[in-house]
């Protein structure tokens, strides 16, 4: 991926038409823990993966609250992220001052865009290497917005990024047409789920991911680890239960079976069953 000649200065262009500086930024993306959002009519869900770089260490955050009625989740650079969440609470604290109402989440969405955009245009900056996850509510409804290093965005029913964000794309792609009427309790379910196939093996628990909410009559807010390890457990201790009571009731059926095997070739036929 990288080159030599090219690469050099965010302003310089290949010859097949790549800056590779803004390609690196992305790359930086993927690098960084996983986070997820998904956004029904009412509601939106924002889901992180806490990763700390040691055992001594904690985690960073990588959810911002940046009113009331908005937040974002990062991948990528945590420096560059926290950097530009302080933008976005400043530009949403200046027009609620002007105005006396709430910033309209794709308004802000473009202008964090644009932010992003200079910074690929002047030679001296560098791009910003942290992916943007913006969730919010307005007069419209429910948006979910992903900002790219690039200056580009797009809006979506539910999106990952991150390290291994493939495997919760893959999630979400196969139940996201239910999304939009899901409730807010289905739709943190869906986020723990989604968070749970980046971890590749990994026990999922609720001190390994972050998970917060905002909606229709509820500001943004962070769920506690209570309420998450509880919806964790509705989904991970209920194939335990039925492989228990799988062999519960396996363990009676099959003495009948061996009372007949000795008695006569009927056996055979109690038997089949119990095998198949």
């Amino acid at each position: 991926m990288f080159r030599n000649q090219y690469d050099t200065d965010v302003t310089t262009w290949s010859p097949t038409g790549r800056l590779f500086q803004v390609e690196y930024a992305m790359e930086a993306v993927k690098q960084g823990s996983a986070a997820i959002g998904l956004r029904s009519r009412s509601h939106v869900v924002l889901a992180c993966v806490n990763k700390a770089q040691s055992e001594l260490s904690s985690h960073q955050r990588k959810i911002f609250k940046v009113d009331d009625h908005i937040g974002v989740a990062i991948a990528g650079l945590t420096a560059d992220g926290r950097v530009l969440s302080r933008y976005m609470r400043s530009e949403s604290i200046n027009h609620s001052f002007t105005y006396e109402s709430p910033l309209p989440v794709g308004r802000l969405v473009v202008h964090l865009a644009d932010k992003a955009q200079v910074c690929t245009q002047r030679s001296w900056k560098r791009p910003y290497g942290v992916g943007l996850l913006v969730g919010g509510l307005d007069e419209s409804g429910a948006h979910l917005y992903y900002n790219c290093p690039s200056g580009n965005y797009f809006e979506y029913q539910a999106f990952a990024i991150g390290s291994r964000s493939q495997a919760a794309k893959t999630y979400l792609e196969r139940r996201f047409e239910s999304f939009q009427e899901s409730s807010r309790e289905d739709l943190i379910k869906d986020a723990i789920m989604a968070i749970r196939e980046t971890l590749q093996g990994e026990t999922l628990k609720s001190s390994l991911c972050t998970v917060s909410v905002l909606g229709v009559d509820e500001a943004f807010h962070f769920l506690d680890q209570e309420s998450i390890q509880k919806v964790i457990d509705t989904f991970e201790k209920v194939p335990e239960e039925e492989e228990d009571a799988g062999e519960g009731e396996a363990e009676p059926e099959a003495a009948p079976a061996a009372g007949t095997g000795e008695q006569g070739g009927s056996g055979d036929q109690d038997v089949a069953p119990m095998e198949i």
